[in-house]
């Protein structure tokens, strides 16, 4: 059975399990040689599972975000990495399809070779703009040659560049104001990626350097203009919060596993039965719960609104993503503490669960942000 065949939330969660079962095997390695899960990323084109966002009139599934968030999360459980990365395709797909945001035929094209296995991400990021959630305008650059636009630039943290077939590229367009983005295919002359990750949190992630020398694309493939900073309620983004939860969740249920099995010859029995221990148990368990409820709700929430009502979630959506991630962060540091020095270990999957909880603080939107925007939303 793969994806497309279940014909419930219970079976496609059933064979994410089993998939994340396997990654979990592999991750541990992929980490240490910092490489890019390519074959965790093969297993999740074959089961179906990238096609799933893709809206019901090409052929897809179009899966609730609520149903999106909680396979990420089991999913990432597995692997971080491979789940990060593979929630920019899901998401950017399924916002695509809800917004409708780009010329239909070409989003048209593009769901027919998604449902085939090709992958898309955005290239929004560069060095010398920041986050791209703050409206600095983009350096990379996209002038108008006839029938064509060229396109000159540098994108940083460019995620799952290894195996990315589409890239969203947003650009400035030469002697204008406007601001846009272009969708450039894999094959195009004069791009290229410059392996350049060396974070030391997910680490397989591949978030690579896309650079960009006078790629020439036709002029369709300008496929939307937007303002910088200014791009409204994106429920899809629930996706990051849903990766390190899950992460969280791998962290308590390791923890756990070792609490019942570890016995030091100065108590009897094992060291779950100790009251400091169960203590931390419980403080990770409502934490979870705290931010599968928030996160869940939220994600429900956006899927049984209209088009008007989801574009005043963004606080909600904000907060959701600060609460989640910062609750992760707290259960990893809960379960270290129950393992102990063991959890420093290059071979404990405790101190990898460490260091890729920690990259959730700098996914969008940033938590001074999200603060500064409840503030107005509550002043208001």
């Amino acid at each position: 059975m793969n994806f497309q065949e279940a014909e419930s939330l219970e079976e496609r969660l059933e064979l994410m399990g089993s998939l994340a079962g396997r990654f979990a095997e592999r991750a541990a390695n992929l980490d240490e040689e910092g490489s890019f899960p390519f074959a965790n990323i093969d297993d999740l084109r074959k089961s179906g599972y990238t096609s799933l966002t893709v809206p019901k009139r090409y052929g897809g599934e179009e899966i609730s975000l609520y149903e999106m968030v909680r396979l990420q999360e089991k999913l990432s459980a597995g692997d971080g990495s491979t789940a990060l990365s593979i929630g920019w395709h899901m998401g950017i797909m399924k916002n695509l399809g809800e917004k409708k945001l780009w010329d239909e035929e070409i989003y048209r094209k593009v769901c027919k070779e998604a449902l085939a296995g090709a992958l898309l991400n955005g290239a929004a990021s560069e060095a010398g703009t920041g986050s791209p959630t703050r409206g600095g305008r983009p350096q990379t650059t996209a002038e108008k040659d006839g029938q064509y636009w060229v396109l000159n630039g540098r994108k940083t943290f460019t995620t799952m560049s290894p195996v990315l077939d589409y890239f969203i590229v947003s650009a400035s367009v030469q002697d204008s104001d406007k601001t846009g983005n272009f969708l450039i295919h894999r094959s195009a002359e004069g791009l290229s990626i410059e392996e350049t990750w060396d974070s030391v949190a997910m680490r397989g992630t591949g978030s690579h350097d896309l650079v960009l020398k006078n790629v020439r694309i036709s002029e369709e493939c300008f496929v939307e203009e937007f303002v910088p900073g200014k791009k409204g309620a994106n429920g899809w983004l629930l996706h990051i919060p849903a990766c390190y939860l899950g992460i969280a969740w791998a962290a308590q249920t390791y923890a756990i596993q070792f609490a019942n099995e570890y016995s030091p010859n100065s108590i009897q029995g094992t060291i779950v039965d100790i009251p400091a221990v169960r203590q931390r148990i419980g403080e990770m368990e409502l934490e979870l719960m705290k931010a599968r409820h928030f996160l869940y709700s939220v994600a429900k929430q956006w899927d049984s609104s209209n088009e008007e009502d989801r574009a005043q979630m963004s606080p909600e959506l904000g907060a959701v993503k600060l609460a989640v991630t910062n609750g992760a962060i707290r259960v990893v540091d809960l379960a270290m503490r129950i393992v102990g020095a063991r959890s420093l270990s290059q071979k404990n999957p405790l101190q990898r669960y460490y260091r890729d909880v920690r990259a959730g603080l700098h996914n969008p939107p940033m938590d001074d942000m999200t603060i500064e925007l409840l503030a107005r939303s509550v002043i208001r």
